[in-house]
């Protein structure tokens, strides 16, 4: 589904908002209130509005991966047989319900998705590709690459 890029726009009490919640999702609305140079009621009114207006998507914890046990951070690319509207949506659907895969993204170029997954170790690879990965109808070709360091990982926009 191709969204609406016309969203509405930003001023800078918004994106310096939006900049302090990113930085710190649990801070107390008088902390944001004085970080940002506004009173607290206004600051709670501004901050409601972005989120009904779908500027926050969701609060959560970010979790250390591998004190979750999560040893291995991988980037599979996966190509598909046929691109027929139905087997399309078949390989989407199987892929949201596959708890390792924390993203998958439509790409262009010589494959059609790139997976961003978590796992244990080699073995756990070895399963996935094998058993979940391999089996999925239309998947004609895999390409995994692991990750040696994570140079850069945010979550965070350059709002400012």
């Amino acid at each position: 589904m191709i969204k609406d890029s016309q969203a509405p726009a930003l001023n800078e009490l918004d994106r310096a908002i939006l900049t302090e919640l990113q930085t710190d999702g649990r801070i107390s609305n008088v902390q944001l209130a004085r970080r940002v140079h506004l009173s607290p009621p206004a600051t709670h009114a501004r901050h409601k509005r972005l989120e009904r207006e779908g500027f926050i998507r969701q609060y959560g914890a970010t979790l250390d991966r591998e004190k979750a046990g999560y040893d291995l951070l991988c980037f599979i690319h996966v190509s598909l047989h046929l691109h027929q509207l139905d087997q399309v949506e078949k390989f989407r659907n199987a892929i949201r319900k596959i708890p390792e895969v924390l993203e998958c993204h439509q790409i262009t170029g010589e494959y059609d998705y790139l997976l961003k997954v978590v796992l244990r170790n080699r073995k756990d690879l070895e399963r996935f590709v094998v058993d979940r990965l391999t089996p999925l109808l239309g998947v004609g070709r895999i390409h995994t690459s692991l990750v040696l360091s994570e140079v850069k990982s945010t979550t965070a926009l350059p709002l400012k």
